[in-house]
């Protein structure tokens, strides 16, 4: 499960995807979530599927990788659908036990839900794939470096970002060597109670913490040896951004994406809206 985590990986690549601008793509995918959150028809569904597909495919990244993501969230997925099965009480109902009804408006909605989440955290996926962590955090503080005015620290903020996003799969293969090593020394983590399950990952954790704790003081003293000192004035940029015809292209794809869904949420498929 450990191993199954990709949040905050970069694969390289020479994909449409990968050569747009950091800003653009931040809008893009910020938009896109949107879109998904206020999609309602089983046609925008089917349409926001594809179009999402097409991305995945478009970044040049393997479809495992996009699998892997999902992995670790299965059972909050699964556990959104079943929440929404049992406890649906509009439409007819197609089965009832004890105090559980099964309607079918409840099975569609469980499904729309789980198929929202699967495509917010896919969509998601393929910004931080196809964008490297400097150039992601570099694109958010551009973003924002509007509210520098109202003294928002948004360099800070960036920073923060990008360390974290960085230390993400340094810390998921820090969690998989102690837990081989636990493993090792007899510990067992796959049988069990939930309670001794528990009990076995916390001689994971303090050493966790620990490493967590040296990679920080390293990381601090790496940056004063190299004079680091925020965002002071006068400080150069050494990428710099600029919006090209295919960000444009992109952004008035996305567009023309918003405007079919705002008209397929209006149609019904197979009686459901």
């Amino acid at each position: 499960m450990i191993t199954d985590i990709t949040l905050g990986q970069y694969f390289p690549g020479n994909s449409l995807l990968h050569k747009l601008d950091p800003r653009m793509k931040i809008v893009l995918t910020t938009m896109y979530v949107v879109v998904l959150l206020v999609m309602k028809s089983a046609a925008s569904c089917l349409f926001l599927t594809v179009c999402t597909v097409s991305i995945m495919v478009m970044s040049g990244i393997p479809m495992r990788m996009y699998v892997r993501s999902l992995k670790p969230l299965w059972f909050i997925i699964a556990f959104t659908g079943v929440f929404n099965i049992l406890f649906s009480s509009s439409g007819e109902i197609l089965a009832q036990f004890w105090v559980f009804k099964i309607t079918d408006e409840g099975i569609v909605t469980a499904v729309k839900l789980m198929l929202r989440i699967v495509l917010l955290i896919a969509s998601s996926s393929v910004l931080t794939y196809t964008t490297s962590p400097i150039l992601l955090s570099g694109g958010i503080e551009r973003l924002l470096s509007p509210l520098k005015k109202i003294k928002v620290p948004v360099h800070d903020f960036s920073m923060m970002m990008t360390i974290a996003l960085r230390f993400i799969p340094t810390l998921t293969d820090e969690t998989s060597r102690i837990m081989s090593a636990q493993k090792a020394r007899g510990a067992d983590f796959e049988t069990g109670s939930i309670f001794k399950r528990i009990k076995a990952v916390i001689p994971v954790i303090i050493p966790l913490f620990i490493s967590s704790f040296r990679h920080a003081v390293e990381l601090a003293t790496a940056m004063q040896c190299r004079c680091y000192a925020g965002d002071v004035k006068g400080r150069t940029r050494f990428v710099k951004y600029s919006l090209h015809m295919r960000d444009w292209v992109s952004l008035i794809v996305l567009a023309l994406v918003i405007v079919c869904v705002v008209f397929l949420n209006r149609i019904r498929f197979g009686g459901y809206i």
